[in-house]
């Protein structure tokens, strides 16, 4: 069956197959809408194929009743498409997946079990490399314990040669759309449809942490696998000028003064630094890359939306503020007496306790511009946790 000529994975599709009740784990939600660090199961593996660059649409097939719900669950991405699959087996649910991706054909498929969050671009890689010498590949793990068979008069049994057999599976696109044009039943796996046929496949190293997901104490290890804590610390650094008016607003709080400070948008020199932390912290660039200055829908803009804009980016990353650190440089007007205001406002606009947000407020000792009363700087850190 295998094709000897040079096959080169120009394009590359992956259908992630989500549509099992998670019985087994018990609990009302099924396994694949759980979440470990802070994003679902499901959204681990849409992440890992998007992230390749191969993979040019991913298709995800959904519990048949709830296609439209698990949707409005996802990152919207214009690669990404949910279909309603099988109520009845997994393999009338890829077969409805490879619908999907008819019309379009790429030169080959990953099939891969949303129950199995801890996929990474490495294996996918692994995997398409394979095809280009075999029909299919998949990634397996030798057997490492001893194996026995239970029952009345207890067996050892030989693990030579034994691995286990993991997702995704990668396949090229004539070979699997041939292999469940005939398929008759349900299969264990989509691999199981090529076996006996002549077809070529091929292992790749499997990985710890791409186990299975089936009982509640998989969940635990998993997030250990995949979602261990990881720390993200980011600084940010503002200024601006002062300017004729009647109050400055740093924090989002208005503070009556002599001034005004001069901005495109409402001039929050704190909220500016500490957007411009969290960003930073992300590796996202600052504040202009995402709301540049020549745009005039932020004139006069309230800071908060900048904030809150970091804060959604990080949260969509699994990540949440720690804490935050602001630092105020000003003659004046005096910051301490608004201070704990500023901090409350600070931590609502963030969605985190008061006690992990500081405010401190400082001069320069009648230096520089700031000693001049020329303006206000600030600066900010902020730590993030996966």
């Amino acid at each position: 069956m295998h094709n000897q000529e040079a096959f080169s994975v120009s394009t590359a599709a992956a259908i992630i197959v989500a549509a099992g009740s998670g019985s087994r784990l018990g609990g009302q939600v099924p396994k694949q809408f759980l979440t470990i660090g802070g994003k679902t199961v499901l959204q681990w593996s849409i992440d890992a194929m998007l992230r390749c660059n191969k993979i040019a649409s991913v298709v995800v097939v959904a519990p048949a009743d709830a296609a439209p719900q698990t949707a409005a669950t996802l990152r919207p991405d214009p690669r990404l498409q949910v279909v309603a699959g099988s109520p009845v087996s997994r393999t009338e649910s890829v077969r409805k997946g490879l619908s999907a991706l008819a019309g379009d054909p790429p030169a080959a498929v990953l099939i891969h079990d949303a129950a199995r969050p801890g996929l990474d671009v490495a294996v996918i890689d692994e995997l398409l490399e394979a095809l280009t010498s075999a029909d299919a590949a998949c990634p397996a793990l030798p057997v490492a314990d001893a194996l026995k068979k239970s029952g009345d008069d207890i067996r050892s049994v030989d693990r030579e040669g034994l691995v286990h057999v993991q997702t995704p599976q990668a396949f090229r696109w004539d070979t699997i759309i041939r292999a469940y044009e005939t398929a008759a039943a349900s299969a264990v796996d989509d691999l199981a449809l090529l076996e006996g046929t002549g077809a070529k496949i091929v292992l790749t190293p499997g990985r710890a942490a791409l186990m299975k997901v089936t009982y509640p104490e998989d969940l635990a290890v998993a997030e250990k696998l995949i979602a261990a804590p990881a720390l993200r610390v980011g600084t940010g650094f503002d200024v601006h000028g002062f300017e004729p008016g009647d109050a400055v607003i740093l924090c989002g709080v208005r503070i009556p003064h002599t001034k005004k400070l001069e901005g495109h948008s409402d001039a929050d020199a704190a909220w500016h630094a500490l957007t411009d932390a969290i960003l930073g912290a992300l590796a996202l660039g600052d504040i202009g890359d995402h709301f540049p200055p020549s745009d005039p829908q932020w004139k006069g803009a309230a800071s908060i939306k900048f904030l809150q804009h970091a804060v959604k980016l990080a949260a969509d990353r699994g990540f949440r503020v720690a804490n935050a650190d602001i630092t105020i440089l000003a003659e004046r007007p005096k910051i301490s007496p608004h201070r704990e205001a500023m901090r409350r406002a600070t931590a609502e606009a963030m969605g985190v306790a008061l006690d992990a947000v500081s405010v401190k407020a400082t001069t320069t000792e009648k230096l520089g511009f700031v000693g001049r009363e020329e303006g206000i700087a600030a600066q900010a850190s902020v730590l993030l946790s996966r």
